[in-house]
């Protein structure tokens, strides 16, 4: 089979790369002659090949593109008291509460935090890379800003990098960094890789710095940036393609 027949039916696919943002179609049809376009693996360097952009994996320069037109990635800045769920049987603020967010639609949460912590969540009708960018295996990176009471020691870093004990086994953090101070109370920055309930909580609590306020800033390539709390937006074309290899997809 061809690459002009892989599908009689469906898309251009200059036409599929242009609608995702990759350029004009003009410009697309001279990547593909440059050979720096795949289809489900396989290179193409004709043009004129048609496909059907739900179910193909189209990489330009071994990055993915997002080409399902049903396909759905938001990033919302979760606020303090709002639960991480689509619905809650006590009537707390939950996630269809938010713009962008209906409730007939069946979206999975990248990233679950606290009702007392705020910040970067995912959204996302993309069942397999939210399984993965939760599946510890990847070790997706998320970073904190968490307020603390109390004196940060000198040695803090290096403690939480070589890991702490907790109830339910050694964590460690991938970096941390203290990036204000004020009377007796100061601001830390924590990247870590884990996903166990309340872990930033938790480790941070084992050295004696509860933690008054935690914000998560980023998840992956996706910056919490200046989206107000309450607000979503949808991704954009590098931020999903960044998501997707970082997964492996």
């Amino acid at each position: 089979m061809s690459n002009t027949e892989y599908d009689r039916q469906g898309i251009r696919l200059q036409k599929v790369m242009a609608a995702g943002g990759v350029g004009s179609r003009r410009a697309c049809e001279e990547l593909i002659a440059q050979g720096r376009v795949e289809v489900d693996g396989r290179v193409v360097v004709e043009q004129g090949m048609r496909i059907d952009p739900e179910t193909v994996v189209i990489k330009v320069d071994g990055m993915r593109l997002q080409t399902s037109q049903t396909a759905l990635y938001l990033a919302v800045n979760k606020p303090r008291g709002m639960v991480t769920t689509m619905s809650d049987p006590d009537g707390r603020p939950c996630l269809t509460d938010l713009p962008s967010v209906r409730r007939d639609q069946r979206l999975f949460h990248v990233g679950r935090l606290d009702a007392d912590s705020e910040g970067l969540l995912l959204l996302t009708n993309d069942g397999e890379l939210a399984h993965r960018l939760t599946h510890p295996s990847f070790g997706v990176r998320k970073t904190y800003l968490a307020e603390v009471a109390g004196a940060v020691a000198k040695d803090l870093g290096r403690t939480l990098r070589s890991g702490v004990e907790l109830d339910d086994g050694v964590a460690k953090v991938d970096s941390f960094r203290v990036v204000g101070r004020s009377g007796g109370r100061a601001m830390v920055e924590i990247v870590i890789h884990e996903g166990r309930k309340h872990i930033v909580r938790r480790m941070l609590a084992s050295v004696d710095l509860p933690v008054q306020r935690l914000v998560r800033t980023q998840i992956g390539a996706v910056r919490l940036g200046d989206l107000r709390p309450g607000k979503t937006r949808p991704l954009n074309r590098a931020e999903v393609s960044a998501l997707f290899e970082a997964v492996d997809l």
